[in-house]
């Protein structure tokens, strides 16, 4: 398995550690032919980018693919701010960005109070106690998911169920039915051996491997994807980011007017 792009990593704009162009150099040192820039959404209250330095993003981008022959994809892993499935890129921001990314965060200034009490609180409190989330906090972020996913053009899905409560399976038929990837995340175990093999043996889901990388010297890391792959008979050729192949994506398609 070669890796041929990383499409989530992170840099300063949100809380990483290494530039741009020190990302998209370790890409071009790991034989990637791609990279996505994605920093944390505008509602992440900790780490989030500020649209002021959106242009900053888009320039730093731009000179780094030019400098490394990398193609560089401005890119931002939106946050889910409820079960509405409403995120923090607008249609208004799509002009700036390659790459749509969402995923459930926790630091996040949410839509209205019920997903502070019941997606957030629901969520946070069911991993912290661990105990067993009920039927109706499953459902209630499924849904949120689901409605992303169906209401936004997004490209990947981030770490499913990371901190978080999902029928994992509905999740992946309906980004399958929209042509959103499932991340395979590299940076954290987010789903179960068992859910894995659910959605490949009960949805037609395509995945990309992500770093989701923090600093530059984990950029293009599969080592946890190496390991899940071991474990259980996972379909190669629905993973779009290996061995040569490149992921096609929503936002690109839709910009197109495809």
């Amino acid at each position: 398995m070669i890796l041929t792009s990383d499409y989530h990593t992170h840099t300063p704009y949100s809380h990483g550690k290494g530039t741009v162009l020190e990302n998209t150099l370790r890409a071009k040192e790991k034989g990637l032919s791609q990279i996505g820039i994605t920093d944390h959404g505008f509602a992440h209250l900790a780490f989030g980018i500020r649209r002021r330095k959106v242009p900053s993003l888009v320039a730093d981008c731009r000179a780094a693919a030019e400098k490394t022959g990398v193609e560089v994809l401005c890119g931002m892993e939106a946050n889910i701010l409820g079960e509405s499935g409403k995120t923090d890129m607008l249609p208004s921001d799509y002009a700036d960005f390659d790459l749509f990314i969402a995923g459930k965060h926790v630091f996040v200034a949410y839509e209205n109070f019920a997903a502070w009490r019941q997606y957030f609180g629901g969520n946070f409190l069911a991993d912290k106690l661990k105990r067993k989330p009920s039927d109706r906090l499953v459902k209630l972020t499924t849904r949120a998911y689901i409605n992303a996913i169906e209401k936004n053009p997004v490209d990947i899905i981030s770490h499913l169920n990371f901190l978080c409560y999902a029928d994992a399976v509905e999740v992946a038929k309906c980004a399958a039915d929209y042509g959103t990837y499932i991340e395979i995340n590299t940076k954290k175990t987010h789903l179960s051996d068992e859910e894995w093999q659910n959605i490949i043996d009960k949805t037609a889901a395509r995945f990309v491997i992500d770093s989701d990388a923090h600093s530059p010297d984990r950029v293009g890391d599969v080592r946890l994807a190496e390991e899940l792959f071991a474990r259980i008979a996972f379909p190669s050729e629905r993973v779009d980011n290996i061995d040569g192949r490149k992921a096609k994506f929503r936002l690109q398609a839709l910009k197109a007017g495809l």
